[in-house]
């Protein structure tokens, strides 16, 4: 088996990726995966850089540059001369299976559920289980063992030599200490409230003498923007400056993260920061709460959640009452659980 390559298609969102890292991981190691590759979309690509067991890494632009079957045709052909000899197939979209099937890849293995399963070999069952748990079942045909593998990504001194940078910049001391906050999210029903961010970043000042770190994309830097006003305290509005890696650098720094039900959450999960995560149109049991021990969820028991698989950009009956019942006060008192602790190492 120590011949044999496999190439990972996860084109989907930054969390999802970061919960697929244990794929490429278990392939290399418990497998003997010789070659192991990953199609991934131009956004997330980042955090696959210095990944031991990731040998190879394709961008597809699906919904840029290389949006449409044209481009899905290229990237196919290109694909087809690579020489894998399974795929692994995550993603549940018709366009990852069909990507596949047109690469001409022998062994394609993704879930019974997913929208292109007429062009799978091997369609594993989709189980109510954590997200990590679930897609390291697309090894199960091999019958190699997979516990204890988990999500991980791999800063390097480059990246925290940036973040070092931006704390400087910022007037942050090594040594001060940091609570992250995460409050976008490509799907608006599951932002908390701005309003409530900004009380939290300052009650987390006053009252526990932490600066908050803002997270985010691009995207988001008006409305961390806007928090950070809010608050009043000053605190450190990373988003937009930092490459998803960083961030994760940055994170491992922080002795929490508060998160909504989003990527960020998920990366610092994975850098073994603790996770305090903010569910409202989903919920725990679709399997993506933080993975590992010592997170925590904070959500509104309602008959409406979930209204969705992932959110939506309106509530379907109008009151957004799942975020607007997640207090203040109850996301202090989860966090505040770990602050004081020593801070998390920091992986090489």
């Amino acid at each position: 088996m120590s011949g044999l390559s496999i190439l990972v298609i996860q084109t989907a969102f930054v969390g999802d990726l970061v919960l697929s890292t244990p794929l490429f991981e278990a392939a290399r190691t418990r497998l003997g995966a010789g070659r192991v590759g990953a199609v991934v979309r131009p956004e997330t690509a980042n955090l696959l850089r210095n990944n031991p067991h990731v040998d190879d890494i394709v961008v597809y632009d699906k919904h840029g540059a290389q949006k449409g079957p044209l481009e899905l045709l290229r990237l196919a052909r290109r694909l087809h001369g690579s020489g894998y000899d399974a795929a692994l197939i995550p993603h549940r979209s018709l366009r990852s299976a069909l990507l596949g099937f047109l690469a001409g890849i022998p062994v394609r293995v993704g879930f019974d559920r997913s929208a292109g399963r007429l062009f799978l070999t091997d369609r594993v069952t989709y189980r109510p289980v954590h997200e990590v748990d679930r897609n390291l079942t697309l090894l199960d045909s091999w019958e190699v063992e997979t516990d204890g593998i988990r999500p991980a990504l791999y800063p390097d001194d480059e990246d925290r030599m940036r973040v070092d940078a931006l704390m400087r910049q910022s007037g942050v001391a090594p040594s001060e200490p940091l609570c992250g906050i995460s409050p976008g999210s490509v799907w608006a029903t599951k932002r908390w409230l701005p309003g409530r961010y900004a009380a939290l970043i300052r009650r987390l000042a006053e009252e526990h003498g932490y600066r908050s770190v803002l997270f985010g994309s691009s995207g988001d830097q008006l409305l961390c923007a806007e928090i950070a006003a809010e608050s009043g305290v000053d605190p450190l509005n990373a988003a937009g400056a930092l490459t998803l890696l960083q961030s994760a650098a940055l994170a491992a720094r922080c002795s929490a993260v508060v998160s909504n039900d989003t990527g960020m959450g998920h990366v610092a999960a994975a850098m073994d920061t603790h996770v305090v995560a903010l569910f409202g149109p989903t919920v725990p049991a679709f399997g993506f709460v933080p993975h590992g021990p010592g997170h925590q969820v904070v959500e509104t028991p309602l008959d409406c959640r979930p209204c969705s698989s992932h959110g939506g950009n309106r509530c379907p009956i109008g009151t957004h009452d799942c975020m607007r019942g997640i207090t203040v006060e109850r996301v202090i008192e989860a966090v505040s659980v770990h602050l004081g602790k020593p801070g998390p190492s920091v992986k090489d």
